[in-house]
């Protein structure tokens, strides 16, 4: 037989990160505590983070860049993880594909003390088969990890105590997602992309395995969609063996490239007092949490409401508003715009009167005077936006524009609610974006 991958069902809105429904606790805890004691003696060596995969529903930010080194309350999403596993493992394993000497270079083979491990998987074939090919190098019991989504470490310590377990979370929307079907705190069955509502807990795509799963991975057949999914390999394991269900605190699925402003939301959302290394002049006002980086400046006139971070060498202002959930990465400069709940990757350049809102701007993008996004339709209707050639529904009532590395904006360009322009594309003076601009 071949061997492997998995799959984790996507979201299709950045409002399914943080669920309001809670899962049946009692129903997944109790037969799950009792088992725990018995792995905890056991420590875990190794986190396999699955990298490798091309986004196509992150584009156009995902162009130029593997889906890991997008950003998020000024932190790349791998960055992001491989915090969370500080402390837990000794060794990570980042499965790399597409793009994956971005990866290697943003990386390195240490990182703030953790051992990195590269295993290449140069052609496509799923999870399932992407955590198959580290089986030299994983031993005893593991974390897997989707590179993709936002995992905590207070909920992967709690993964960690047992022997073979999944991290769920209650959904409204279950059928976007694998549903766990549940039984006595243990898992029965993941059932993928059913219509039909068999569960209201859903699967997170985070796990903590035992090597006796590459027995399991190497019987596996492709599945429908022409992939080894991990998890079929899930669903054999668990006829064979207790799998333990585990939930989830917070968990925040990054599928589409809105998606990444509810992950910074969730990311702001965590800082509990403002850190400043850089420096405020007088007359600035500021409301909430705020760091800022070493040699960053905030101007005079400035009027800031947090949760915002400013990273490092940026310039904001004089006059500039800034309203969080924001994160302006390194070495940008914002005039005396307005910028709101939105996302500026590295070296982005709004100098002039502009309103940006509920935005993702990718790495140097210029934005012209008196550019404005519109993120708002006027029925306040869920906005939607193009993928793939179809029309999505983002689930968000107020998206503005996701913008490619290197874009620029002539002066006076108006966006309409969810456009998207393509790397190093531009607008001409006073150009109405009413449909995505592509190279």
């Amino acid at each position: 037989m071949t061997h492997l991958t998995a799959r984790k069902k996507k979201s299709t809105a950045a409002s399914q990160g943080v669920r309001k429904t809670t899962v049946n606790t009692q129903r997944i805890s109790q037969s799950a505590s009792k088992k725990a004691h018995h792995a905890a003696g056991r420590p875990i060596g190794h986190a396999v983070i699955l990298c490798a995969g091309k986004s196509t529903r992150t584009v156009p930010l995902t162009l130029t860049r593997p889906k890991p080194l997008l950003w998020a309350g000024n932190t790349t999403l791998i960055e992001h993880l491989l915090t969370q596993v500080l402390g837990l493992v000794e060794e990570v394993i980042l499965v790399i594909g597409y793009k994956q000497t971005m990866i290697k270079e943003h990386i390195g083979e240490r990182w703030n003390g953790l051992r990195i491990r590269y295993v290449i998987q140069n052609s496509q074939e799923g999870t399932g088969h992407a955590l198959a090919l580290c089986r030299k190098n994983v031993s005893g019991r593991f974390y897997v990890l989707n590179s993709d989504d936002l995992y905590f470490q207070e909920d992967l310590k709690e993964l960690g105590k047992h022997e073979n377990a999944l991290l769920v979370k209650a959904s409204e929307t279950p059928e976007r997602f694998g549903q766990v079907i549940c039984e006595g705190g243990c898992l029965k069955r993941i059932a993928e992309k059913s219509a039909v509502v068999q569960s209201g807990i859903v699967n997170t795509g985070a796990y903590v395995l035992t090597d006796a799963v590459f027995l399991i991975l190497e019987g596996l057949s492709k599945s429908p969609r022409g992939e080894y999914e991990l998890t079929d390999a899930l669903n054999v394991l668990a006829q064979k063996s207790a799998v333990q269900v585990v939930e989830a605190g917070t968990w925040v699925p990054v599928s589409y490239a809105w998606d990444l402003l509810a992950a910074n939301e969730a990311l702001l959302g965590r800082i509990t007092a403002s850190s400043v290394s850089g420096m405020i002049e007088k007359n600035v006002t500021v409301h909430g949490h705020l760091v800022i980086g070493e040699g960053s400046v905030i101007r005079s006139g400035s009027y800031i409401i947090g949760p915002v971070a400013i990273g490092r060498n940026c310039t904001i202002g004089p006059n500039a508003i800034i309203r969080g959930a924001t994160s302006i990465g390194d070495r940008c400069r914002v005039g005396p715009a307005e910028i709101k709940n939105s996302i500026f990757f590295p070296h982005v350049r709004c100098d002039h009167v502009s309103y940006i809102g509920d935005s993702v701007l990718g790495e140097g993008a210029h934005i012209g005077a008196q550019t404005v996004t519109a993120n708002l339709r006027h029925d306040s209707a869920s906005i939607k936006s193009m993928v793939d050639g179809e029309l999505v529904d983002t689930g968000r009532r107020k998206l503005g524009v996701i913008l490619g590395d290197y874009v620029d904006t002539g002066i006076h360009t108006s966006f309409y609610p969810g456009r998207k322009m393509w790397p190093k594309t531009g607008t001409a003076p006073g150009e109405i974006v009413k449909k995505d601009i592509v190279s």
